[in-house]
């Protein structure tokens, strides 16, 4: 199999001056929301490339994927130079595990993402198979600033949209903003203010959480639900969280 086929860029969007969603044309393997694909660009005789979530669902035929400029990043500043027609690599079979048939079921998925991380969830959300499985909806989107809080109209469509299912609570740490929490996400488990906000309870008989974002982030979260009594899933044991680092 070819380890990599065209795609064709249809859009760039900036969100900040180094927020960017781009949206590529391709012909890939068929992926599960969740799953990572890879983008690859030649630069100076090289190929460089980067993993990066679908943004999109499974049966969308526009990929999308959402990401963040890094300094001295050859990839990602070129990524974000990119116009409508220009040609981009992109891997044709999907990767990863971070996937909702690799949780068990419970009544309530809690889905906690920073940054870029909010990519996968949104794939996921734009599919039917968290409302069918699960009886409630929580998802976190947590940033530094409120600026960084992107895709704002897909996030209240799916809350329209499943308004009984789906509780959307937004995350600010560096600016106190009216509507959301400020500080981190573990902090907040831990002091009881996220579930205070959800009008829900994270624990090992209620509940499913997955966590995707920045390493920090995910171990720290992690070892407050691990003091619940709360295990990892794996392959061998159904536990009750799953994670992914985002880089």
């Amino acid at each position: 199999m070819q380890k990599w086929v065209q795609g064709r860029v249809v859009e760039l969007h900036c969100w900040t001056d180094r927020l960017y969603s781009i949206r590529v044309e391709a012909e890939i393997e068929p992926f599960e929301a969740g799953q990572l694909g890879r983008l690859a660009l030649d630069i100076d005789g090289k190929r460089h490339s980067r993993p990066y979530s679908f943004v999109n669902a499974p049966h969308e035929p526009i990929l999308e994927f959402y990401f963040i400029t890094v300094p001295d990043g050859p990839l990602s500043a070129r990524l974000a130079r990119m116009k409508a027609g220009d040609c981009v690599w992109v891997a044709p079979r999907p990767a990863g595990v971070f996937t909702l048939s690799h949780v068990p079921d419970a009544s309530t998925l809690w889905l906690l993402s920073t940054g870029t991380a909010l990519g996968p969830f949104l794939s996921m959300m734009n599919t039917e198979l968290p409302w069918q499985r699960f009886d409630k909806v929580v998802f976190v989107h947590a940033v530094r600033h409120d600026v960084e809080r992107s895709y704002g109209e897909v996030i209240a469509r799916l809350c329209e949209q499943h308004a009984d299912q789906l509780i959307s609570i937004p995350f600010v740490s560096r600016e106190t903003i009216e509507g959301t929490i400020h500080g981190r996400v573990p902090a907040a488990i831990e002091s009881g203010e996220l579930e205070t906000c959800a009008g829900l309870k994270i624990d090992v008989h209620t509940s499913q959480v997955m966590i995707c974002g920045n390493p920090a982030m995910v171990k720290d979260t992690a070892a407050v639900l691990v003091a619940r009594g709360m295990h990892k899933n794996s392959r061998q044991e159904a536990g009750h969280y799953t994670v992914e680092n985002y880089w």
